[in-house]
């Protein structure tokens, strides 16, 4: 099944700690998962951070927004058991416990009202069902793709020159090329919208990678990277790269992926992700910091 969400796992989890005992976080999110039905695969998903996986994420919220309501307390670090309040409520027979019932409980009105004051924009029905972890990656994804969009858009009306630029500034910036001079040389060699030329894989030149790049509209079939793939052999390289300011076709992946040559293929949404990971053509606005408490800091010696 889908990985529930923070809001759908309150309920089995203050039924969990019903046993007034105390419980670890770890051992709350083991049998979550298997009351869940979870898959190791979907254990192991992260977040788009790539810091914490998703559920975890989930039950780590759903136990602080029942704490919030005084129906869990947190006993130790990483440790928890449930209130008395808590027990009350798990002899309410509820089917589930969700924002809208923690609402009752002037502790948690507060608590959200504090939240509030700190959002930009009015809370949704979607925006409920997320932590706040979420909310603030899922915010600043779509931020990113539509820059990414915006910057595909600006390179395909720009001069064939700069296209040649940006590819140049980019691999450099990946760590190929040696320097921008050296790879500049080895990249700029063709008057047309595309650019061919070879570049070292390291600085000290140890191999050289093949590069192709066509600033399209068209997607790039298989044939196109057949023939590039009869290009690395002519060269005796084993190993290219193919940029496109379009997509590639299916038939186009298949064939790179089985052929002896390593060929990688760089779509435009692909291409303008690396940039915005490079700082090209773009400059940063904002930054923000996600801080958590530091509970050693807190605990004597």
């Amino acid at each position: 099944m889908a990985i529930p969400d923070f809001q759908s796992i309150m309920l089995p989890l203050l039924k969990f700690s019903a046993d007034k005992k105390e419980h670890s976080m770890r051992e709350a999110m083991e049998f979550l998962s298997k009351q869940f039905n979870l898959t190791d695969e979907e254990r192991r998903e992260l977040l788009p951070s790539g810091q914490q996986a998703i559920f975890d994420n989930r039950v780590g919220w759903a136990r602080t927004y029942m704490k919030k309501a005084l129906l869990l307390e947190s006993t130790s670090r990483g440790y928890f058991r449930i209130t008395q309040r808590g027990l009350e409520v798990t002899k309410q027979n509820l089917t589930a416990i969700d924002v809208k019932f923690l609402g009752r409980f002037d502790e948690f009105k507060q608590f959200r009202a504090l939240k509030k004051e700190g959002n930009l924009h009015k809370e949704t029905d979607s925006d409920q069902e997320k932590t706040p972890e979420e909310a603030l990656e899922s915010a600043y994804q779509n931020l990113r793709d539509n820059l990414a969009n915006d910057l595909l858009q600006q390179i395909k009306s720009s001069p064939p020159s700069l296209f040649e630029r940006i590819v140049v500034e980019l691999l450099v910036k990946m760590g190929y090329g040696g320097s921008r001079q050296d790879a500049g040389k080895a990249i700029g060699q063709s008057g047309d919208e595309g650019i061919d030329g070879i570049i070292k894989e390291d600085r000290l030149g140890l191999d050289i990678i093949y590069i192709q790049a066509k600033r399209w509209e068209n997607t790039v079939g298989r044939p196109e990277i057949q023939k590039f793939a009869g290009a690395l052999q002519g060269q005796r390289a084993k190993k290219g790269i193919f940029i496109t300011t379009s997509d590639f076709t299916k038939d186009a992946y298949e064939y790179a992926s089985r052929i002896d040559s390593k060929i990688v293929l760089i779509n435009g949404e692909q291409l303008t992700q690396f940039m915005i990971d490079h700082n090209i053509g773009v400059n940063p606005i904002s930054s923000y910091e996600l801080k958590r408490i530091d509970s050693d800091y807190f605990t004597e010696a």
